[in-house]
């Protein structure tokens, strides 16, 4: 029965083209397991430096299920990566290395406040953009970062349920999309349309978020929009590293899982485009997309001037921001000029002073 195991796995790994010394024992051992995909993962793995992963598994016929569960979890890991989890190591590792001997990558440049439009509140230059944004707002489409939670508010659920105003019992979520649907009417209303166009909301969730979204949408009846307007788009979590040498960590009470952690709010770029959401956009002709995130109260009051801007201006890419007092902790926008004379791209930014902004 040895023997023909042995032989058994050296047949595979010949197959494989694989020398028995180069892969972990214990993987070796459970080959006979595995689909030709999981191998593939297996061999991605054990490249990629992470062959510690596989140090405590046990002969086969003991936790099989586990196994396999394990591999199903690589493989979701590594096709929600742009460029796979191979690509997540190495981007770690150099990430990682650069912080390790203090490499700052802003070493020669210079900040400077960033060219853009500033605007303020009601005035007559706002509201000549507002009514510019407005008419452009039926060809954009909405995107909300709303992955979090509200426990450091001490609140027990998803932050877009919060009361965004304790008057009328008006939720952030409920906000955002009565505020769309003025935008969808009043569009509609300006550029002498014979029929609304839906304006299109994109909401990106995460494992913590998604399922009580989508109760608090449909226990409301989505807050007047049409279901087919909204689309939620999970993100998914990310492998958490171990070390500087950026192997993978297990989670310390199950051997054959990967502990993993939600990632950051620039995934919400590749699930559109994963999800063909962007293509279709530009295929029904719109031409904006407006990502805000999940706690503004006060976001819709400069969203229609910030578009007006960037249709009269011909923006590809703007940011809204708030003026910002010295040595207030909140981040900024710049222009970084570098001692060689060029500079890094930027955002143009519109500053907006609103009423009541804080």
């Amino acid at each position: 029965m040895v023997s023909a195991t042995v032989d058994s796995e050296a047949d595979i790994l010949s197959n494989l083209n694989i020398k028995a010394g180069d892969w972990p024992s214990n993987l070796v051992k459970n080959l006979c397991l595995l689909s030709p995909d999981q191998i593939e993962l297996g061999k991605m793995l054990v490249k990629m430096g992470q062959s510690h992963l596989f140090q405590q598994w046990t002969d086969p016929g003991v936790e099989d299920d586990k196994k396999k569960a394990f591999f199903a979890q690589v493989a979701k890991l590594n096709s929600s990566y742009p460029g796979g989890l191979a690509s997540y190591i190495k981007n770690a590792r150099e990430l990682l290395a650069d912080s390790k001997v203090g490499k700052n990558p802003y070493d020669g440049f210079t900040p400077s406040v960033p060219t853009g439009e500033v605007l303020s509140f009601g005035d007559d230059n706002f509201i000549k953009y507002e009514e510019v944004g407005v008419k452009e707002a039926q060809n954009a489409a909405f995107v909300l970062v709303a992955g979090g939670l509200g426990e450091r508010l001490g609140f027990n659920g998803i932050k877009v349920a919060l009361l965004a105003e304790a008057t009328t019992g008006t939720c952030f979520l409920q906000l955002y999309i009565e505020s769309i649907l003025a935008l969808q009417e009043g569009s509609c209303r300006l550029t002498q349309g014979t029929f609304q166009k839906d304006i299109p909301f994109v909401i990106m969730t995460s494992d913590d978020t998604h399922t009580r979204t989508l109760e608090v949408l449909e226990s409301n009846s989505y807050f007047g929009m049409k279901p087919t307007q909204v689309k939620l788009l999970k993100q998914e979590k990310v492998a958490c590293l171990d070390d500087n040498d950026a192997r993978l960590a297990l989670d310390p009470h199950n051997k054959y899982q990967i502990q993993t952690k939600p990632h950051g709010h620039g995934d919400v770029h590749s699930l559109l485009y994963s999800s063909g959401l962007l293509k279709v956009w530009l295929d029904a002709g719109l031409r904006w997309v407006l990502f805000f995130q999940d706690t503004n109260g006060l976001l819709f009051k400069a969203i229609p001037a910030s578009l007006g801007v960037s249709a009269t201006k011909q923006y590809q890419v703007n940011s809204l921001a708030v003026q910002r007092k010295a040595k207030e902790a909140m981040g900024g926008i710049t222009r970084l000029t570098h001692s060689d004379g060029i500079y890094m791209k930027h955002l143009q930014f519109l500053e907006a002073r609103t009423a009541n902004s804080v």
